[in-house]
This record gives C-alpha cells, structure tokens and sequence, in this order.
C-alpha cells in the first residue's frame, strides 16, 4: 500500500468491502483492493516490516504494532499510540472514532511535510453504538472464574455456539459500528488536505462458509484467506493541494511502552493470543 499514491491512508479495522460498498455515502472513486493478511498482524508485517518509512506518521488506535516492534523491523518517523492513556474508552474497551480524529488532525498540524496513516479501530468490535454488553467486557470475561465462556472473543464464542445472538443481529451491530466510524471519517475528510485513501487492514466472516474446510467462520483467523477477510475497500477522495512529502529521521527514540498495558489492551479488542 506504500506503494501507491496518497497523502493520508484511513485505514478502518476488519472492514469488509461489500459492507463498505452498501454502506458508506463518503465521496470520492471506490474500487476494492486485496488486503495482504487476514489479521492486523498479517497486515502490519506486510505493509510494514522491513521498510524504510521515515516520510510517515501512524496514528493508531491498536496495539498490534508495539506488541510487535521488537521482532520486526519499523522504521516510522513517529509512531502515536492513541490507545494508550487518555486515548482509551474504558466504558466502551476501545478508542472512539472522535478521539482519532482528534490524533489525527493534531498529527496533520504537527507534520504537516509527512504521509499519515490514520488507523481506527472500528468497525472492529467493540460495537460502540449499540447497547450491549458481551462485546463490551471481554476483559472481565477473560479473567472470571464464572461458568461459561472465558478467554474467547465475540467471533470465537459464536463459532462454537456459546454466543447467543443471530448471525443476522450481529450483521446489524457489525453495519452500526461502521456507519458510526464512518460519520466521523467524513468530517476528517473534510479537514485534510491532499489525496486520501480510505480502505481496511482485513476484513471478517459472518458466518460464510471458509475455504479448503466449508465450515462456517466467524472473525478473521489468520491462515484463512477467502473474500470476505482480505477484500477491503480502496476509496480515493481529493481535497485541496498535495502535501510536500519529506523523509528525514526519524522523530526520537521510542518510549517504552509497558507490555502489561499492550497485552491488556489486547485483550479488551478480544485478541488472546
């Protein structure tokens, strides 16, 4: 994706194309592109890993790449961490839509010579407007010593039928939470300058059947490649002059993040490994 041209890259965590083609009204030309992972991991490391990226921000709202730092080779200009501290929503157990705008318009003044990739973290669940509460306490889930499902995330809980709720409901929540990031996507849009890119990192099952195996698969397991966990949305909108793009050093050392925090974090997203 580095490859190709844009100024800003808005990349929206586990969205589906066909959910994005039916559902957004942003502006601008929308093709599909295949995504080079089924997980953010996958994503990261292929996108990522190994490049010289000294002429680009992230401003994330996932953990996935510091969990990651010291076993792959990043070489960012800066890295923000919107999910640590004051960026998380304990109420929710995620990074709302309108704190990464915030980040995000806050690292466009900053850098205003450097390519940001703004990477939010719906509609990945947590399902932010929706009025529920298994997809909101997955850490006390986690740790509970209470009969029932532990330690399973929201997708893995459905595939083995702890999960009582509808493929059809959860399809509902799922559109819900993208119309609610994409509210919010529309007005960045309408700040930045320049040519950005909207698209996703991966996408999701909801209860299609998989391939070599057709069983049917919830969430995005990584090693599973069908259309609806690696085709993503590619949407180019123009606003206003090209930014000047300069690589240069890289911004300052690395803070240490605590891994207690990251696993933590994590584990809020539903991700348990």
């Amino acid at each position: 994706m580095f490859n190709e041209d844009w100024d800003t890259l808005v990349v929206l965590d586990a969205c589906r194309y066909d959910m994005f083609e039916s559902t957004s009204q942003l502006d601008g030309r929308l093709s599909s592109r295949g995504s080079k992972g089924s997980s953010t991991t996958e994503w990261l490391q292929a996108n990522f890993d190994g490049r010289d990226l000294r002429d680009t921000v992230y401003v994330t709202s996932n953990p996935q790449l510091e969990r990651n730092r010291d076993r792959w080779d990043i070489t960012l200009h800066e890295t923000i961490n919107v999910w640590l501290n004051d960026g998380w929503d304990d109420e929710t157990g995620t990074v709302l839509a309108e704190t990464m705008n915030e980040a995000a318009l806050d690292a466009a003044e900053r850098f205003p010579h450097k390519r940001l990739v703004v990477h939010y973290m719906q509609p990945h669940y947590p399902f932010v407007p929706v009025d529920t509460e298994f997809d909101k306490d997955h850490l006390r889930q986690i740790t509970s010593t209470e009969s029932g499902p532990t330690g399973e995330n929201v997708w893995n809980q459905k595939f083995i039928g702890t999960l009582d709720v509808s493929r059809d409901d959860l399809w509902t929540m799922y559109v819900r939470n993208l119309e609610y990031v994409l509210e919010h996507v529309e007005e960045l849009l309408e700040e930045l300058s320049g040519k950005t890119v909207v698209t996703g990192d991966h996408g999701n099952y909801v209860g299609e059947r998989a391939s070599p195996i057709p069983i049917r698969e919830y969430g995005h397991p990584r090693g599973l490649y069908d259309e609806p966990v690696v085709r993503v949305p590619w949407l180019e909108y123009n606003r206003g002059e090209r930014r000047e793009i300069i690589a240069d050093s890289v911004q300052s050392e690395r803070n240490e993040v605590e891994s207690e925090k990251v696993i933590n974090r994590l584990r809020d997203l539903g991700y348990t490994e």
